[in-house]
């Protein structure tokens, strides 16, 4: 018999991270905290001296939308029709036996694959391999690079690629009627 541990088994991760990617799609306060958790810890650097000012134009306002959740929906929709995985993570895994487990995971894992396919087209964000060392010169998009570990100091940066990133270059959701609700993710199911 295994032991309580403070950190969550593989299995109860998979269902936390797809409900953390929904409602970070889904929630903008909820994306915000979930950001917030990410970013890396910073350790103090000596104030640099101040640069004399320079009259540069009013920014302008940064202007937030609000994200409908129906996009996430259906996207969550696809995924149940396709993977069951709804149907998975809303399973207790408790009582199944990892093989089952994994071979639940491998139907899941193929369906999710063809919606991926079929509804964006996902590209890496950086082209190096990873393990690489890369050289982040100042004025990096940091929306497509984070940094990690020790970070002191001002670019360039020299690192090693741990993670190529993600994009999604198109997205070819179905349209959706009027009268479609989105909050059915899957309709109940009589049988006959």
């Amino acid at each position: 018999m295994s032991t309580p541990s403070s950190h969550p088994s593989f299995w109860r991760r998979v269902p936390l991270a797809f409900g953390a990617f929904f409602s970070t799609l889904s929630d903008a306060a909820y994306a915000a905290r979930v950001e917030k958790l990410s970013l890396p810890e910073v350790a103090p650097v000596a104030p640099a001296p101040a640069p004399a000012p320079v009259p540069t134009p009013a920014a302008a306002p940064v202007i937030l939308k609000e994200a409908t959740p129906d996009a996430a929906l259906q996207l969550l929709a696809l995924l149940q029709r396709e993977a069951r995985l709804i149907d998975f993570t809303q399973e207790n895994l408790g009582s199944h036996a990892d093989a089952d487990i994994g071979a639940a995971a491998r139907v899941v894992h193929e369906g999710c694959a063809k919606v991926m396919r079929e509804y964006f087209t996902i590209e890496a964000v950086r082209q190096e391999a990873e393990g690489s060392r890369i050289v982040l010169h100042d004025g990096f998009d940091s929306a497509q690079v984070r940094l990690t570990g020790n970070v002191v100091g001002s670019a360039p940066f020299t690192g090693t690629l741990s993670h190529r990133g993600w994009r999604a270059s198109s997205v070819r959701l179905p349209k959706l009627s009027g009268q479609h609700d989105a909050a059915i993710l899957a309709p109940a199911e009589v049988e006959l």
